[in-house]
């Protein structure tokens, strides 16, 4: 009878125990899912509450923002094959297959006063500007580009980090994709004195994550902001915007006009090429200084990104003086080379003529007319030796 009694305790003791890991098999995924939900939840922000004011706008209509031109409707597709979304998580061939090289940029010049005109490009579209005495951080991403951490991530690590930042006067925020727009970045300067530059609706992300309304200047196509003689002014862009599917084009895109007493920059943000470019040169250029977005062009969705040879026609037509290009070298967006964009865009600089191409590493102090800068991605072992894209269609 003690026997039985014995083996009746250790098969219940066995069931115990099998039992606790099939709860640990089915909490732990549980949790995981929970975890990464309340991440996706905290990074998708919020859509605008009150759109009452925006519907007198030209632009706006049946609750979302539009372009000036339609964008066409396209195909999930890249050069004739399937994109898919698998890419932004899985490993592929169009990534380096090394971090990127780049510069520590120096704590004491980033604790010195703005200069008159300089900046720093810190890999996609982050950028510290400094204008004539204020310095301006531009789309600030230091993370990877989606709502959980391991999809679409960097190639590498950023030049600096966040907490390394010097305080600047502005932070400018194009639109809000994830690629532009970075949870943990906006919360960092929650705290302190500095001002935030949005389109529209852009704003009502910034204050579901703790940014006093009172500091946030939401600009439609046009609006200007003055401070301390330096005027931001917000453009046109031919894009979209949603951190969502479901809240697609409910806030609005632009590009950027700095202008000091002295000096202009121009910001092109996100965009597809069309005649707001020349409108644009045409208001408020020449520009000392331009950055254009090169990368994530693809014909099988054309207006969204510039292709290489209309960087070439957008640097003429806003009468850039400089030109620096922006938005590559961090994430694979379009299932082309990390490479393939600089490649053609330095290879049509040539060809045109008249063009100045500055193209720092990423951390690299650049100030236009005394930085030297060179083509630093063609000596990497593992640079593509030749460029294979082609013109928009």
């Amino acid at each position: 009878m003690r026997q039985n009694s014995n083996g009746a305790e250790s098969e219940e003791k066995r069931l115990r125990k099998y039992a606790k890991i099939l709860v640990a098999v089915a909490v732990v995924p549980l949790m995981a899912v929970i975890l990464f939900a309340g991440c996706a939840l905290r990074e998708f922000g919020q859509v605008p509450q009150d759109i009452s004011g925006y519907e007198k706008l030209p632009y706006f209509a049946g609750g979302t923002f539009r372009n000036h031109e339609a964008l066409p409707h396209y195909p999930d597709r890249i050069r004739g094959g399937k994109a898919g979304r698998l890419r932004f998580i899985l490993p592929n061939s169009n990534a380096p297959e090394a971090p990127l090289p780049t510069v520590s940029p120096d704590k004491e010049a980033l604790a010195a006063p703005p200069e008159e005109l300089a900046a720093y490009w810190l890999g996609h579209s982050s950028l510290i500007i400094e204008l004539e005495g204020k310095r301006f951080l531009v789309d600030p991403v230091f993370g990877n580009a989606a709502p959980i951490p391991f999809v679409v991530r960097r190639y590498g690590p950023p030049p600096l980090e966040r907490e390394n930042l010097p305080l600047p006067d502005y932070v400018l925020i194009t639109h809000d994709h994830y690629d532009h727009l970075e949870y943990a970045t906006i919360r960092y300067f929650k705290n302190m004195p500095t001002q935030f530059i949005v389109p529209l609706g852009v704003g009502e992300h910034l204050v579901k994550w703790g940014i006093p309304s009172e500091k946030i200047h939401e600009l439609a196509w046009g609006d200007e902001f003055n401070q301390n003689g330096i005027h931001i002014i917000a453009e046109r862009a031919l894009h979209y915007s949603g951190r969502t599917d479901s809240t697609r084009n409910s806030s609005l895109w632009a590009s950027y006009v700095l202008k000091g007493s002295r000096k202009r920059v121009f910001i092109s943000g996100d965009t597809g090429y069309s005649d707001h470019l020349r409108a644009i040169g045409t208001e408020h250029g020449p520009f000392d200084l331009a950055f254009f977005e090169i990368d994530g062009w693809n014909p099988g969705w054309p207006k969204t990104h510039l292709f290489p040879d209309e960087v070439i026609r957008a640097y003429h037509d806003v009468q850039a003086k400089v030109m620096v290009p922006v938005h590559w070298g961090v994430f694979d967006l379009a299932i082309h080379p990390w490479d393939e964009s600089i490649r053609m865009i330095a290879s049509l600089a040539d060809k045109n003529g008249g063009i100045t191409l500055l193209t720092p590493l990423m951390g690299q102090k650049l100030v236009p007319g005394i930085t030297q800068v060179s083509r630093w991605w063609e000596n990497l072992p593992f640079s593509h030796k030749t460029a294979v894209g082609t013109a928009a269609p």
